[in-house]
């Protein structure tokens, strides 16, 4: 199931219809990126002349440039933590398109069944900057556990596997259930779903394609959760209930019979 759903979602990832999503996505997270480095930069070297300039009031020639050597280290040091921070990151900007990402598997992969309904705005907003906080957290201790030979590579494993399959396993089922249901399906197919958030910690380690792991993680979620829906009586009766968006086929067949 889990493998089966990664391998889906692979190949929903550079589908026609994800293209949109994808470039979206990687064109923000660069310019937030580039922004956060630049301003950084820019700060620290306007905050590093006056401090050198009152502290060497005598040594105006070198000032200058100690104060631009100051904002190229500032720079290179914000480079490397935003090594860190680039899950997040991508994490929060993708988020914005989560649905439509969600939304475009539900059809083209399972046109039978019931079409989720987008989580709304604001409690997406609450969720996004949840996520934020909690991969910070996260990952501050697993690079604490990076001084311990032999844990280091595990912690972060298991910290990332967690969170994200978590996170995007609930996002999943909120298109379908409320979020307290969301969290009890999480919970009652915990083991499965932070199997499934290995999974997307892989691709998460990856340099450059870790990027594109807010868009697969989405992707592979929904798959487990269809397929998980579909082993305990599949998603009908939420249909039926109204909670959820009739696919066309569905929409098509209940208007004939009416």
């Amino acid at each position: 199931m889990i493998f089966a759903s990664a391998r889906l979602a692979l190949s929903d990832l550079f589908s026609p219809p994800f293209r949109a999503a994808l470039w979206k996505s990687l064109g923000l997270t660069a310019i937030v990126l580039v922004v956060l480095w630049f301003a950084v930069e820019a700060v620290f070297e306007w905050l590093a002349v006056p401090f050198l300039s009152n502290l060497f009031p005598d040594a105006p020639q070198w000032v200058d440039q100690a104060g631009i050597m100051a904002g190229w280290g500032a720079g290179l040091f914000l480079a490397i933590g935003l090594l860190f921070l680039i899950g997040p990151i991508s994490a929060i900007i993708a988020s914005l398109f989560l649905d439509d990402v969600a939304e475009v598997v539900e059809h083209e992969r399972y046109p039978h069944a019931p079409i989720g309904r987008p989580v709304p705005f604001w409690r997406g907003v609450v969720l996004s900057v949840r996520f934020f906080g909690i991969v910070i957290v996260g990952n501050i201790i697993a690079l604490l556990l990076l001084l311990v030979p032999g844990v280091n590579i595990v912690a972060f494993f298991l910290v990332n596997g967690y969170l994200v399959g978590r996170e995007y396993f609930e996002f999943a089922a909120m298109r379908y259930r409320g979020e307290d249901d969301a969290k009890a399906m999480r919970g009652r197919h915990s083991t499965t779903v932070f199997l499934a958030g290995l999974v997307v910690a892989l691709f998460m380690a990856i340099p450059i394609v870790n990027l594109l792991t807010p868009l697969f993680a989405a992707a592979l979620m929904v798959h487990l959760h269809q397929r998980i829906s579909a082993r305990h009586g599949g998603l009908g009766e939420l249909g039926r209930a109204g909670d959820v968006r009739l696919s066309r086929e569905e929409a098509a067949d209940r208007a004939a019979k009416a």
